[in-house]
């Protein structure tokens, strides 16, 4: 298997996507965020100082994912079509689950993964005054849908 980021001489590049054909691609991107009893009723609550912590965490989340390629080197700018952050509260931890979608020549894997992250570090910076024991993990690809590779599920 060779890593399309490198080209012959073993360097970076972008990937030439212009060949291949659009198609409607998605992703599902999940992590979590433990937390004490005292942060979870907080947010939970609306009783943190900076404001509603998962309303702020999904609007940023979503403001990250349109601006992945400029953080990731080497991914190429995509038009979203759909962008979704959702919260769930587990026992001492809340989970963040994003969805991306695009019609599109490469897939949305980094946007999921970079939505679910920023969200959660964004939890974690309105939340650090009540909880310093938080921990982000999990940061995963759960399943991508479309493009020449297929469809891919997380078993």
């Amino acid at each position: 298997m060779s890593l399309t980021h490198l080209d012959a001489d073993g360097s970076a590049h972008m990937v030439d996507v212009g060949g291949k054909a659009v198609t409607q691609r998605q992703a599902i991107a999940t992590g979590r965020i433990t937390l004490s009893d005292e942060a979870i009723t907080a947010i939970r609550d609306g009783l943190v100082k900076k404001g509603d912590v998962l309303a702020v965490a999904r609007v940023a989340g979503i403001m990250a994912a349109k601006r992945t390629s400029d953080l990731i080197p080497l991914c190429h700018p995509l038009p979203l079509t759909k962008l979704s952050v959702d919260f769930a509260f587990e026992p001492q931890a809340i989970r963040a689950t994003a969805t991306a979608a695009t019609a599109g020549q490469t897939g949305v894997e980094m946007e999921a993964l970079t939505a679910a992250s920023v969200a959660l570090l964004t939890v974690y910076d309105m939340a650090k005054a009540i909880d310093k024991t938080m921990v982000i993990e999990g940061v995963c690809l759960l399943e991508k849908r479309g493009g020449k590779s297929g469809d891919w599920v997380r078993g």
